[in-house]
């Protein structure tokens, strides 16, 4: 590899300017000892590479899971007791929920293993190792294949190596590509699904601040949830069974409650999901005003409608809990990247760079040869998929992902071909798999609410996308009039099955095919998924050329700057970062703090507003200052802090860990005034928000009393 990054590359690299920060950068795990384990012992890590990173020895990284399917979380004893932020288990503990047993209102913690519930559809996944394999994945790629060629050349050689990998084993195994496929990974997880809910505070401490507070600092939430990961007597993964026990992990992290200040040493470690930071200016032009935009107006729209509805009903807030909280998480992220990306003049800075790349590659016939056409071919083919590709994002959004209904009729094709075949077999099949899903969806499902947002949503689809682009099924809504869509959705909610759960249940005690391909609901779903098959066939040829591009515009840099070490996007793999505690300076003559305290819950809490609420026993505590051993060492409770650490969605849960490898704190957010993190890194303003260790223990012990949890932790005191 080559030497430590310099300063000028990661400006090329970041498209930003200022004073580059030891924070900055998603690091590979099995790299740190080449490329960053001298730098982070200069800031005071105290551990070697192998502590961190080892596959013949328990490291860090055996303490650090997949939560779910986008989550981080972390193992804090020898148990396989897992924690993760509320907001990760939210799902989770919403689905577990009822109106008697409102565990995401009221809390829940378990006094026992044998208290503890089963959460099903739940997994978590460990690395046990990755291995750089670009050599035998690219040893069959020539120059002169297409990107369809070549990208089928890899897929079978990655195919090869993971199932060579994985013989018989119970391991899941891939190769994932890095660096816009110019470098690929070999990636050994192991999968354990039986994972039951220990406990969670309730929403008025987990959720504090709730979307008001979203992304914001300063923050007074106690963002955490906890589970258990179990496994066979053996020790493996195993399905849900009575029989199983707690795993016994290879690693897990002590707790300190040492504290911190402002400049200690912070390291985060988890599954951060995706980063864009290599994208020209027209990627950027398509981020903001195709995809962003196409969260931002739709979501709002539903938003709206489904919180009306969560006002008037306990039962309607506690199905659409979950829901609002998944959709308004990324709505206010995109507004807020738009606008960070704006403020910082992100488009001009990256036409800075192409410039100065399409220079440097004028300088050389052979340059010219292999990068000569990469900027102009990006642009060409955002410009020809733009429709379509806007298109694609509101058919998700106001269809697939905005109308609940549509979504779930989809779930019948399986007994459509079943009822072709006149299999009975597959027909009992089929309807049974049918059943199941349709006990999961009704579970939270309002359906006047649903027809309400399938109005606004089709008329929204309707007033932003060009006509040859609208589904068939909009031939049957009378566009013209004013409450034409209004009239659709009425009429489509008194006649489909798939609305209703006793209709539906009615209809497949004797399906016909006739009926279920004549259903409203089913009909407009099948329409809308032809219209989305076909949209995404109308951008592959520009999907390619920028797939290609974007490797080659890489490739480019990488070879622009020969002395100079690139990190990798985030692609959902285990990263590390590192960085520092400390406060910052949001605009001019403001200054934030690195810590909030309970103080400032008190100070925020608002009567009557579920959203600022807070519990009568936490009052209690802290008129009492009853903060037992986990307050400061100047006697208050600290809540939450900052750090410098580079994150992104699905380092959510990942723990924060001190210069000794203890863990300290908790990663749930960035910060407004950063959201534009993803595309292009703010050096002088970027924060990783974090739960103060202690504040979750003081909340677990003081509050919860569920000491039986506190005793089979590591404390370092």
């Amino acid at each position: 590899m080559r030497k430590k990054m310099s300063t000028l590359a990661v400006a090329l690299l970041l498209f930003v300017s200022g004073i580059i920060k030891a924070d900055e950068g998603m690091w590979i795990l099995p790299l740190i000892q080449k490329l960053n384990i001298e730098k982070m012992q200069s800031m005071g890590l105290q551990l070697s590479a192998e502590d961190i990173y080892s596959i013949n020895h328990s490291s860090l990284k055996d303490a650090v899971v997949i939560f779910g399917g986008g989550c981080t979380g972390e193992i804090i004893s020898d148990q396989g007791l897992i924690l993760t932020n509320h907001h990760c288990g939210y799902g989770t503990i919403q689905q577990l929920s009822t109106v008697e047993n409102n565990y995401l209102e009221d809390g829940f913690w378990a006094k026992s293993l044998e208290d503890e519930i089963p959460a099903p559809g739940l997994s978590v996944t460990f690395l046990k190792r990755m291995e750089d394999v670009t050599d035998k994945v690219l040893a069959g790629v020539t120059d002169d294949m297409t990107e369809e060629e070549r990208q089928s050349a890899i897929d079978k050689i990655s195919t090869q190596i993971a199932d060579s990998v994985k013989g018989d084993s119970h391991y899941r195994v891939l190769v994932r590509d890095f660096y816009g496929g110019n470098q690929y990974y070999l990636i050994v997880y192991e999968v354990f699904n039986d994972i039951r809910f220990v406990g969670a505070p309730p929403s008025s401490i987990g959720k504090f601040g709730h979307d008001t507070d979203n992304w914001m600092w300063p923050r007074h939430t106690g963002d955490f949830s906890m589970f258990r990961v179990y496994a066979d007597k053996d020790g493996k993964p195993a399905d849900y069974s009575p029989d199983n026990v707690p795993l016994k992990p290879a690693h897990h992290l002590p707790i300190s409650l040492k504290g911190y200040k402002k400049g200690d040493f912070a390291m985060t470690i988890g599954y951060p999901g995706s980063t864009q930071r290599y994208l020209t200016s027209w990627g950027i032009e398509e981020r903001m005003n195709i995809f962003n935009y196409s969260l931002i107006k739709p979501r709002g729209v539903k938003q709206e409608i489904w919180q009306e509805a969560m006002n008037s009903s306990e039962k309607i807030r506690l199905q659409y809990a979950s829901k609002y909280s998944r959709s308004s998480n990324y709505w206010k992220n995109s507004i807020g990247m738009n606008r960070g990306l704006k403020r910082l003049n992100v488009i001009a800075k990256k036409q800075k760079i192409e410039e100065e790349f399409q220079n440097w590659v004028n300088q050389s016939a052979e340059r010219k040869e292999k990068y000569g056409e990469v900027l102009s071919s990006l642009k060409d083919a955002y410009q020809n998929r733009a429709p379509y590709y806007l298109a694609q994002n509101f058919i998700r959004e106001c269809m697939l992902r905005g109308t609940e209904v549509l979504a779930f009729s989809l779930s019948a094709r399986d007994l459509e071909k079943a009822l072709e075949s006149n299999d009975k077999e597959k027909i009992n099949e089929a309807v049974e798999k049918l059943k199941e899903e349709a006990d999961e969806f009704f579970k939270d499902y309002h359906a006047p609410t649903d027809q309400k947002v399938m109005s606004a949503l089709l008329k929204l689809y309707h007033e932003e996308i060009d006509a040859e682009l609208y589904p068939t099924f909009f031939q049957k809504i009378a566009t013209g009039k004013e409450d034409g869509f209004e009239s659709f959705a009425q009429n489509l909610f008194r006649k489909s099955i798939f609305v209703d759960s006793e209709k539906l249940n009615s209809f497949l005690k004797n399906p016909s095919l006739k009926k279920l391909t004549k259903d409203p609901a089913y009909s407009a779903a099948k329409s809308t998924i032809d219209l989305y098959f076909k949209v995404i066939e109308q951008m592959r040829q520009s999907n390619l050329t920028i797939q290609k591009n974007h490797r080659l515009f890489i490739a480019g840099l990488q070879e622009m700057h020969p002395d100079s070490v690139f990190y990798d996007d985030a692609n959902f793999t285990m990263r590390l970062s590192y960085g520092k505690v400390g406060d910052y300076e949001p605009k001019d003559a403001v200054i934030y703090k690195h810590f909030t305290t309970l103080k400032g819950v008190m100070e925020k809490e608002q009567p009557g507003n579920y959203e600022f609420s807070v519990p009568e026993k936490l009052k209690q505590l802290y008129q009492a200052k009853d903060y037992g051993r986990y307050a400061n060492e100047d006697g208050r409770m600290y809540v939450n802090f900052t750090t410098d650490n580079d994150i992104t969605g699905g380092n959510s849960g990942s723990p924060v860990i001190n210069a000794e490898g203890h863990l300290f704190g908790l990663a749930f957010d960035g910060n407004w005034e950063a959201m534009s993190g993803d595309i292009a890194f703010e050096t002088e303003l970027q924060k990783c928000i974090n739960v103060d260790i202690r504040y979750v223990l003081f909340i677990i012990d003081k509050f919860a009393g569920a000491k039986n949890l506190i005793d089979e932790m590591t404390i370092i005191e």
